[in-house]
């Protein structure tokens, strides 16, 4: 008798395992996908992870169904890497095989399968089984994968439907996505049938009785005359000073010519940055990475906000590409660097490779597959986490950028692991080299170069030796005593704002808040409207009247009167970046504003028109929560303003003083990245605060030292790993009692060292109780053994009846 061991893409803690044939046995090999049985009627896809020819001892393995595979589609080193990550973050296999493999890979019993429309397709190339499952889709929206097993009266369907997603004829229901796209720009041309004189000429007559429209062609044609370079929608619009509805119309009218060109979101301002050539700052630091590459695995790139960290990050991927091997580029929000992604391909060609859960399930087989192949096309992979699981065979360089992002870390659902360190031991494996880019390094990460286990490079000088902003602190308290607050905004900052745009440059505001006001509270009796399935205030959003929960979604109409009192005495409380934009409408009514957050982002290309619109100067004022901190390049931007620092510093977190100030520094350094020196206005009630000074005088070490003493005296890391383990359940009291008996258990071992049961700040979420106990784990203890007593503590908690049902979630190395 002949067995493999399956991974399934269920939350099992070990490997199934199933009968095969002498012939399969000799024909199967570890990665590759079979249908297997499971429970009473679910067929699951597995990944094959070994091949033997010993029998189960606890129950009858069952046969398997069809083999999917000719060939591995899972290389022993992906295994290797779930095989970790499993172990490391305390959840199975299965959870990791599921995060791992796009969708279009693991078919289900249970999956929807839907009609693809679009597609045009010749019915005579299809097979007799595929025509009648695509025959049933005719009749039916969708068909639920077992229910196709009628359809065909065979059990196994898989298949059938694996082909037909091959010719992209269906597609999964749960995986349609819109494609990302390239930024475009609208250029514009006179027509040619107006381009001789007197040709213009009869066109300005005819224009007579339009004076606006008779502008813009004039201004055009003046701009055409001085250069022959294409002009912005944008440009034209400055030029003759008419709004884009104009030009709309004579583009309409066919008197004009519109055109789009993909551009970079990043602009340089000549020839010499576009090219690769590095400045000294530059070159010395490559030189110094290549070096540190000799002795250490992972180097540190330390490089001020607009050093060009970008630029030596190329030169290094062309060092791999010339040895042959594949380059891994990390990013923390791949929909929020578009830019990159661009920049690259205009280095690299069709070397480069994206691969992100925005894009559909076809795209990412494809990125997949060419991966797995090793082609040319898959040489560079930019993506966020989940690129890290990729089917490397030659993997050379990881780059982590922005490697202090928090978004790197995974919170729900399982695999809880984070990316940054999870490429760390990616590239071990592969015996590649790991390079970390940032301007404002984790603790944990510049601790390590400190201690010799990671190599440092710095970059101190910014690009074209443009100085860093001067950075103000405003204090809003003595302002409010002199009554020189309008709104939200001190009299300092609506100055510089003055100054700045009267220059022809632009501005932006910063406010970590969404919505107009996260309370609305009751003058007269003092009640605040709560949402129903969570503990937390309903944030106004003043856009839609609407009050709105942040944690579940749950929406009401905003309220005419207090449900307590009955009066129409409901205020709001505190502000967000919806009551700002509403401010600096009232303040600046003459210039555009633009507000960049979750809201008005949710669309298509939400996100890509604020950006392309503050880029072509068509707004001049952005307004945003943290957003507007993750790698963009203005050129035009002089002028950056904090709105309230204090609600980021009070955080209850003991990374809040360490994250205010990588946000503060990465905003900031959206200001004078090129001639002109920027400026930064902080607005603050306390600003003798330390992090705030760090931050004005753009002293990184001054307060890493500080957190670093902090972090020692309190046992946080990096001296103590911190291991967070969350209790989940409808029933209050058995969250509580259980919350209780766990940490009781995890005392007898780890005495000291445990800290709670304790609710955190909000403790109901979707009708859910939440309560969080820690462990913290010194340097000295191992941590396999740790694991290894919280599992068997576990293992006892799960076989008592009265905690029955009660989630309990492992989040290692919490963040």
């Amino acid at each position: 008798m002949h067995f493999i061991d399956v991974i399934l893409p269920i939350p099992l803690e070990k490997r199934f395992t199933y009968s095969i044939t002498k012939a399969e046995s000799e024909f199967l090999q570890v990665g590759m996908r079979v249908a297997v049985p499971f429970g009473k009627s679910k067929v699951y896809t597995a990944i094959v992870a070994g091949i033997h020819t010993t029998a189960p001892l606890v129950y009858e393995a069952k046969e398997i169904h069809q083999i999917l595979d000719e060939t591995p589609l899972v290389s022993l080193k992906q295994l290797e890497l779930w095989a970790w990550i499993s172990n490391y973050y305390l959840c199975s296999e299965g959870e990791v095989m599921r995060a791992a493999l796009p969708n279009a890979f693991l078919l289900e019993s249970e999956t929807l399968v839907v009609k693809n429309t679009v597609k045009e397709f010749d019915a005579a190339s299809l097979k007799d089984d595929e025509f009648l499952v695509y025959e049933a889709l005719q009749k039916s929206s969708s068909i639920k994968i077992n229910e196709l097993e009628a359809v065909l009266n065979k059990r196994n369907v898989l298949p059938v439907v694996k082909g037909l997603i091959e010719k992209s004829l269906i597609h999964l229901e749960e995986e349609i996505y819109e494609k990302y796209k390239p930024k475009l720009v609208q250029y514009v041309k006179l027509h040619e049938q107006h381009l001789k004189e007197d040709q213009l000429q009869q066109l300005l007559e005819t224009l007579s009785r339009a004076p606006k429209q008779r502008e813009v062609v004039l201004s055009l044609f003046m701009m055409q005359s001085k250069s022959k370079l294409p002009f912005k929608v944008s440009d034209l619009s400055e030029q003759s000073q008419a709004s884009n509805q104009i030009i709309k119309t004579l583009i309409d009218k066919e008197v004009l010519q519109s055109y789009y060109i993909q551009t970079d979101r990043i602009n340089f301002e000549d020839d010499t940055t576009n090219s690769k050539h590095l400045n000294e700052e530059q070159s010395v630091a490559l030189t110094q990475i290549l070096n540190q590459f000799e002795t250490q695995n992972v180097v540190l790139l330390h490089g001020v906000t607009s050093s060009g960290k970008t630029e030596v990050y190329v030169k290094l991927i062309e060092n791999a590409l010339e040895k042959g091997e594949q380059v891994l580029y990390l990013l923390p929000e791949i929909a929020l660097t578009t830019q990159l992604v661009n920049r690259l391909q205009n280095y690299f060609g069709e070397q480069v490779a994206v691969f992100h859960s925005k894009y559909t399930i076809h795209e990412r087989v494809e990125v997949y597959n060419n991966v797995l192949n090793s082609l040319d096309k898959a040489k560079i992979i930019i993506g966020a986490r989940s690129s890290l699981f990729l089917p490397f065979s030659n993997l050379g360089l990881v780059i982590v950028d922005e490697e202090h992002e928090q978004s790197y870390k995974q919170y729900d659902p399982a695999p809880r692991y984070h990316a940054r360190d999870t490429a760390i031991v990616l590239a071990h494996m592969y015996k590649a080299k790991t390079l970390l880019g940032s301007a404002t390094p984790s603790i944990e990460s510049y601790y390590n170069t400190q201690i010799g286990k990671y190599g440092l490079v710095e970059l101190k000088k910014r690009y074209n030796n443009v100085q860093l902003p001067d950075i103000e602190l405003v204090d809003i308290k003595v302002k409010h005593k002199r009554k020189l607050m309008n709104g939200h905004f001190s009299d300092r900052l609506i100055e510089e704002m003055e100054l700045t745009l009267g220059e022809g440059l632009q501005v932006i505001l910063f406010q970590n808040r969404r919505g107009y006001s996260p309370i609305v509270e009751c003058n007269t009796c003092g009640h605040a409207p709560q949402c129903p399935n969570c503990d937390v205030s309903l944030t106004y959003h003043h856009y839609r009247s609407q009050l709105r929960c942040h944690y579940c979604g749950y929406t009401m109409a905003m309220l005419q009167k207090c449900m307590a009192c009955y009066q129409p005495t409901l205020n709001t409380k505190g502000f967000g970046t919806e009551q700002i934009e509403q401010e600096v409408k009232s303040i600046f009514p003459k210039y555009k504003i633009a507000r960049m957050d979750l809201d008005t982002t949710r669309g298509k290309y939400g996100y890509e028109k604020i950006i392309t619109a503050f880029e072509q100067k068509e707004t001049q004022i952005l307004v945003g929560t943290q957003m507007l901190t993750k790698g963009l390049d203005f050129r035009n931007v002089k002028l950056v303003g904090i709105m309230n620092a204090d609600n980021m510093l009070n955080f209850p977190d003991f990374r809040a003083h360490e994250r205010s100030f990588q946000l503060f520094q990465q905003v900031a350094g959206r200001a004078g990245r090129t001639d002109v020196q920027g400026k930064v206005l902080i607005q603050t009630y306390n600003p003798l605060h330390n992090i705030l000074q760090q931050v004005s005088e753009h002293h990184y070490l001054k307060m890493f030292n500080e957190q670093l003493q902090e972090r020692t005296n309190f046992k946080y890391p990096p001296f103590y790993r911190l291991l967070k383990i969350t209790f989940k359940h409808r029933d209050y009291n058995k969250v509580e009692r259980s919350s209780e008996w766990f940490a009781k258990s995890l005392r007898q071992t780890f005495k000291q060292h445990i800290l709670g049961p304790e609710f955190p700040p909000v403790s109901r979420i979707r009708n859910m109780y939440l309560k969080h106990v820690m462990i913290k784990i010194p340097q000295q203890q191992n941590l396999q053994k740790t694991k290894e007593v919280l599992l068997k503590i576990n293992s006892s908690f799960q076989a008592i009846s009265d905690f029955k049902g009660v989630r309990v979630i492992f989040n290692v190395d919490y963040y």
